[in-house]
């Protein structure tokens, strides 16, 4: 991987880290439904304007139902979900339990496709629970009311990533822009019920809506742009390295800008998620690669 490939890489995990950073600020004033409906809009509307620039299209009359598939996991579900954990979890920990993504994702394609899980998978799958549960159980934040609740939509999160996953396998041949703009606006019709479910607590001050705009405009419709930009020049088993490095940056913002207190515990967790997700999707760095085959 190049210098440059190298940096666009962190940066993309910087930003998908930071979105709990704003989560965490805007959730409790917002509330999870105004919150991610605003998140949603902004970054259609900015993929939008990329679409316009590139002469990008949708083609929605063929691909509108595989949009709306898209949107309602790998968007609104997931979204929502988090925003409402927000208000509860801290960024730090909520960051470290987005990474189990890619161990559900598995859990979901051994029972989908009825087979057993071999002893690596299972080795990970049981490492990445024990670190959830570490994290979980020393978490201060564990014993606030409604914490169970909030925990519980932090876990059920990365599951409908897990289930996108699955689903984007044997999906429709779109391309990964298209992908990300015609999902977003999906998103954006499918969160619009979740007005009614979470009203919003109080007026925001620009601050939160500062907040609001960052985390449509930077961390979906920028970051998707370097997610997809990677894909293609790195490949995808090199971009999921940013599953691993995200948690690190989301612990990172929460420590500089909430005072978030990171234990021993925090870390230890999150290197045994971590651990789990390598073993799970059985990821091998591009120098191991090349190692073996020499």
């Amino acid at each position: 991987m190049s210098t440059t490939n190298l940096l666009r890489l962190f940066l993309l995990a910087a930003i998908w880290g930071g979105s709990f950073l704003f989560m965490r600020i805007a959730a409790p004033v917002l509330g999870p439904g105004w919150l991610i409906e605003l998140r949603v809009v902004f970054a259609a509307l900015f993929l939008a304007a990329i679409a316009l620039v590139l002469k990008k299209s949708l083609h929605l009359r063929k691909y509108w139902q595989h949009y709306l598939i898209l949107g309602l996991f790998n968007a609104a579900i997931p979204f929502v979900l988090f925003a409402y954990a927000a208000k509860t979890l801290s960024a730090s920990l909520l960051s470290v339990l987005n990474a189990t993504a890619p161990m559900w994702a598995a859990m979901i394609a051994a029972v989908w496709q009825r087979h057993m899980v071999g002893p690596r998978v299972l080795l990970g799958l049981v490492l990445g629970t024990l670190g959830v549960a570490l994290l979980v159980g020393m978490d201060r934040l564990s014993t606030q009311d409604g914490a169970l609740l909030a925990i519980g939509a932090a876990l059920l999160a990365p599951f409908n990533y897990g289930i996108a996953t699955v689903y984007a396998k044997s999906a429709p041949a779109v391309e990964p822009f298209s992908n990300a703009h015609g999902s977003m606006w999906a998103g954006a019709l499918l969160t619009l019920p979740s007005l009614f479910m979470f009203p919003q607590p109080a007026l925001p001050a620009p601050g939160i809506l500062a907040a609001a705009v960052a985390l449509g405009v930077l961390c979906s419709g920028v970051a998707y742009l370097l997610y997809y930009g990677l894909v293609q020049d790195v490949g995808a088993t090199s971009a999921l390295t940013v599953t691993f490095l995200s948690p690190l940056f989301g612990i990172l913002w929460g420590v500089l800008f909430l005072q978030e207190v990171v234990g021993w515990y925090t870390l230890a967790g999150a290197a045994m998620v971590i651990a789990g997700v390598v073993l799970v999707t059985g990821y091998r760095p591009a120098w191991a690669r090349t190692r073996a085959a020499v």
